[in-house]
């Protein structure tokens, strides 16, 4: 039963965010913002939700390290799987503007994480530069998104009263959603012997990046392979300045002396992304299954330990 009420959190998770995602873009489309800044700001962070919900949920329950655990977790899947498996599927062309400005963001927001971690605990000062830094980025975003503006193609859009039902009911379920896979994620370490940690590096960061692999590899089948570095880099710098952020802004979260390794594994990773990226302008299929590879090893690793 505890694991069926684990699935049924995801899906709320993942239908949540889908639901709010869709209302909040109607919104903002009817107030004429553009098609590019919806895409940069409301559906990246909506892709952010069910981590959000998670780990800001688990904080206040007072499991941090599944709040923790659940981020880098998500990072290092979205990083070596999400990409990996997009290139296996389609070889792509790197973004130049991906590669100079979000890579490197990537790199440093988290060696900003492993370091602010270092005391055993992320504090609501750090979650505050953490949100300044997410305000920053975005900014950024829609300043290069409006030096590149293409022209807004005519998109169909929800009416006020359906926009108004889908927000209700995408957070509704996003915290719904959250509380139910926090408390069987917990029940299943329980019953199994697992560390929080264990089980939020693994099933329950592996669940709430489910978003960020279907996005990836309907994209890689369609021929548009390149989307996917995008979407899980930019998807990962969400993760640290929007949740962690929020969350040890809320509440402050402890960090375990694994959560300390598994930030500096989550370093690497980025380093290796980026070198990966730098070394040829092509993502190839042998790059990508090396990178599912590593992170094979990686769960190896964790579940040995």
């Amino acid at each position: 039963m505890v694991f069926l009420l684990l699935v049924l959190g995801m899906v709320l998770l993942m239908k949540g965010a889908d639901l709010f995602v869709d209302g909040s873009a109607s919104v903002a489309r009817k107030l004429k913002v553009p098609s590019v800044i919806i895409g940069l700001t409301i559906v990246a962070l909506g892709t952010s939700l069910p981590e959000a919900s998670v780990s800001i949920t688990a904080g206040l329950m007072g499991s941090n390290e599944i709040a923790i655990s659940n981020i880098v977790g998500s990072n290092i899947f979205n990083t070596l799987v999400v990409v990996g498996t997009s290139a296996v599927i389609t070889p792509f062309l790197m973004d130049q503007d991906i590669l100079n400005r979000d890579l490197k963001i990537n790199i440093l927001v988290s060696i900003l994480l492993s370091i602010f971690v270092l005391n055993g605990m992320l504090n609501r000062f750090e979650g505050i530069i953490f949100l300044v830094g997410l305000v920053l980025f975005i900014l950024n975003l829609i300043r290069s998104a409006k030096k590149n503006r293409v022209e807004d193609e005519k998109v169909e859009t929800l009416s006020g009263i359906k926009c108004l039902i889908y927000i209700v009911i995408g957070v509704a379920c996003i915290i719904w959603g959250g509380d139910i896979t926090v408390d069987s994620a917990k029940q299943i370490a329980a019953m199994l012997g697992m560390s929080d940690t264990l089980i939020g590096l693994t099933v329950v960061s592996i669940g709430t990046s489910l978003p960020e692999l279907v996005t990836s590899v309907v994209a890689a089948r369609k021929g548009e392979s390149g989307l996917s570095l995008g979407n899980a880099i930019g998807s990962n710098i969400m993760n640290i300045l929007f949740i962690l952020g929020a969350s040890s802004t809320i509440h402050p979260i402890a960090a375990t002396s694994q959560n300390i390794i598994d930030t500096f594994v989550l370093i690497g990773v980025s380093l290796l992304i980026y070198g990966i990226a730098k070394k040829g302008d092509t993502m190839t299929r042998k790059k990508g299954i090396s990178m599912i590879l590593v992170y094979v090893i990686y769960m190896i690793y964790i579940i040995v330990r």
